[in-house]
This record gives structure tokens, sequence and C-alpha cells, in this order.
């Protein structure tokens, strides 16, 4: 096991807001969840009971307060609110107050500035994007320090899902709404092209050869897939290839990107050829733009994550059916699957021993069958923990959305690997800017394939390497 290394933490910070601000103009563009993000294993930070920055002198009078800092808005605010008062009502020793702090890049810039300070939450949501970054700025207690101390059983969570989080077999943070992408098709398109709706296509060929035929004998174009830099990633992670060196950055710190691999220029000259053919139509980087035309019938297939499943068959409802598929791969592609996107709890260590303790418990209500189960139902992303598909909430929602299966069956077929449990890297923010500028110059012509991401790749290589020098 490899120690994780000491650095200047002004130095990450500063590396960090010229990351996430340059993020910001693209952050709020995709409504899915996504991104990667860990790091080595090491000594990430003391144990709540004998951190020095804990302040446990004494017990507190009256309940403990908890501040849980998240970004869902919207309905799952509701959901998110419900939950808290339902904890709070349950455990009276204990009260969490939950704060809705904007989008991911805007609650981990308000959580950078409290770093130093005792003004921070005692939990914090953060994307994967943010992983690499809250284990090195050592201000978080890994939540493996709390299940190792009670024992607790972490074989009933995912392990596709808490693979992702896990580095040298150890987990950093607790998983919370988690998703990955999946083919969605308009079934009765597909009829009206004499494809069977039965039979989703499931290659890159397969894809191709039935947006042709969509484009050709309806009035609909094949299929539009946002220029979104999360699908590259998932794309390799299917193909069981790393996106950047050194086991994904998971056995050692990434110091090259990979997106160069003939994975990216075989899926981009894909790509390409569907817009150039005519099959495909480019709608833009954002997926709510492609999302609205499916929903609208404009196009025959589209991706998008599983959170947005609910909503699209919703929005399709007297229009189509809706199918979902898995998400496509080259028919040569070695063994893979997909890499989750969402996002994870974090308790942070400079909170006193007790209220680190208390937040603990409330994160394993929220990981508990009937939170995970209402959870799911409400918001579209996965259990995180098996036995939630054995409540009744959650048998009765796959009954009234069966296209949610799809999602299922293609997380448990996952083969965790370095692959599919996610790149590591301190720069995904940026990374995943420059893979869809590439993406676009490709697009409209400017740049071959293995020229755009030979440029990409380079341009990543740089900053991976210029955060690095952050860590001493």
């Amino acid at each position: 096991m490899s120690h994780a290394p000491k650095f200047s933490l002004a130095a990450l910070v500063t590396v960090f807001i010229v990351i996430f601000t340059a993020a910001c103009g693209n952050g709020g563009n995709n409504a899915s969840d996504a991104g990667a993000g860990s790091s080595e294993p090491g000594n990430v930070t003391a144990s709540p009971s004998d951190s020095p920055s804990a302040d446990s002198a004494g017990a507190s009078k009256g309940p403990i307060k908890v501040t849980f800092w998240h970004s869902m808005g919207g309905d799952l605010q509701k959901v998110v609110d419900q939950m808290v008062q339902d904890f709070n009502s349950s455990h009276p020793d204990i009260q969490v107050e939950a704060v809705y702090q904007g989008s991911y890049d805007e609650s981990l810039n308000k959580l950078k500035a409290t770093m130093g300070s005792k003004d921070g939450p005692s939990i914090v949501q953060v994307y994967e994007i943010g992983t690499r970054f809250m284990i090195d700025s050592k201000a978080i207690t890994p939540v493996q320090d709390f299940v190792d101390r009670e024992n607790y059983d972490l074989t009933q969570l995912e392990p596709n899902i808490t693979g992702y989080y896990s580095i040298g077999g150890r987990l950093y943070s607790m998983p919370f709404n988690t998703s990955n992408p999946i083919l969605y098709y308009n079934k009765d398109v597909f009829k009206q092209a004499g494809l069977d709706p039965e039979k989703p296509p499931r290659t890159y060929d397969e894809v191709a050869q039935a947006a042709e035929k969509i484009s050709k004998s309806t009035k609909v174009k094949g299929a539009s897939f946002a220029i979104y830099g999360w699908f590259m990633e998932q794309f390799f992670a299917n193909q069981g290839v790393d996106y950047v060196n050194n086991g994904n950055g998971r056995e050692a710190p990434a110091t090259t990107s990979n997106v160069a691999d003939e994975a990216g220029v075989k899926t981009l000259t894909w790509w390409k050829s569907m817009l150039d053919s005519g099959a495909a139509i480019n709608l833009g980087r954002n997926t709510a733009d492609t999302k609205k035309a499916f929903i609208a019938g404009q196009i025959g297939m589209t991706l998008d994550s599983t959170a947005a499943l609910r909503s699209i068959v919703d929005g399709a409802q007297g229009k189509f059916e809706v199918g979902t598929a898995f998400l496509p791969k080259p028919a040569d592609a070695k063994e893979g699957g997909v890499v989750v996107g969402g996002a994870s709890l974090w308790i942070l260590n400079n909170r006193p021993a007790e209220e680190q303790k208390a937040a603990w418990e409330f994160i394993k209500f929220l990981a508990s069958p009937k939170e995970q189960g209402i959870w799911s139902v409400n918001s579209g992303y996965f259990p995180i923990t098996k036995a939630a598909y054995d409540e009744q909430v959650v048998k009765d929602n796959l009954q009234k959305f069966p296209q949610f299966q799809t999602a299922i069956d293609q997380l448990h077929q996952t083969k965790l690997s370095t692959a599919t449990q996610g790149a590591v890297m301190g720069v995904f923010p940026e990374a995943r800017q420059i893979v869809e500028g590439a993406i676009e110059s490709v697009v409209n012509n400017q740049k071959t394939p293995k020229q755009a991401l030979d440029d990409a790749a380079k341009e990543i290589t740089g900053k991976i390497q210029t955060y690095n020098s952050t860590v001493k």
C-alpha cells in the first residue's frame, strides 16, 4: 500500500479554483450526473476519536447538530428534506440540518472557502469529479474508519457502486446518488423503420445501421448524442480500457491521459460517420436538448443518464413507447461495463468527534433499505443497498417503469475492474471540457478523430502534471 503524498494545501486549492472556475462554464449544461476521481490509498487523516482538530472535550448539551451541505435542488430537495425530517424524528439525540448549496461546483467552491475554519459542514455531498481533491485535501475522515470501528457490513451495498469510491480496499465516502448512461430508443419509430423494437442495437455498427434505416424510412432522424465528455469516459469503460495510465490512476497517481487510445479513435470515428451519413444529427453539448428532441419524437435514439428515465418515459407518454438498452460498444470490444456517475457523502475531520459520529449515523440511515427505496423511487437514482429492491415501493416502481430493469441489469453485469471503477485524476472537470472541445472539432470538420484526440490527450496530460506538482 502506498502512502498518500504530502502537499501544499494552498497550492492545491489554488489549482482547483482555476479548474472548477473553468468547469463552471459547462457545469450546468448537462442534467445527467457523471464524472470520476479518487486517489491512492494512504493515511489520509486521523480517526475522529484521535484527530487533533476534533474538539471532543466534554459532551455537548442537547441534540448534536449535524450540518449537511448538498446540491439536490428542485423536487429532489423536497425528497432530501423529508428524509432529514424522518431521521430527526427517529433520532432525538441528533438533529441534521440540510442546506442546499447550489450546483456541485458552487458547493465545492464554498467548501474550499471554509477549509482551515470551523465554518464548514459536518457532511458534504461531492460529485465524483471532486473525489481526488477531497482525499488530497486531508480534510476528511474516510468512512472506512467508522466501518472498521463497528464492523459495519459493506457487503449489503452494491459492489459496483462502492467500488468507485474504494481505493486499496478502503471506502472513502458513502455513495448517495448514483446513475449510469443507457441508450433510449423510440419503439414506435423502430416498428415504422422495419426494426424489431424488442431487439435494440448493442454494438456501434448496429446503432449506425438502425439510425440509417430510421432516417431513410421515416421522418425522424436516427439518433443524436450530446457532446458530453462523460459519454466518452463510459465508452472507454465499456471497452474495458483505462482512461488514464497507472491502472486508471488507481495503482499509482495518473500522469498521462489515454483519450487518444484506439478505443477513443474508434468511438469518435463511429460517431462522426453517423453524422456524415445523415443518420444522426448534432444538437450540441446540452443533454437537455437531446432529451427534449427525443421526447418530441424528433430523433429515434439518444444517450442519457438512468436518472433521466422517469422524466423521459413520462414525457413520451401518449406519444410513443420508450425502449431502453445497454450502452453500445464495438463488436470486438474487451469485457467492460459502465462507470457509476453521481455523488457521494464525505465527513469532514475538523468537526468534533461526537459530531462526526452523529454524521455517520445519518449516513447509515440514508443507506438503509427503506430510505434507499424511497430515494430511488422519488429521484430516479439507483439504490446503493441491495435489499432496497425488496422494498414494496421499489417493486411497484419497477412495475410502472419496467425500462429501469435495463439500468439495473447493466449495473449488475458490469465486471469491476480499473476501467469500470472509473479514472482517477485531479483535473477531471477541465479534462472533460477538453474532450468535449475535441469532439466538437471533429463534428465541425476541423480535425480528424485521431488528431483531435491526440491534441486533447497532450493538453490533459499537461493539466494532470500541473496538478501533480502541487502534491509533494
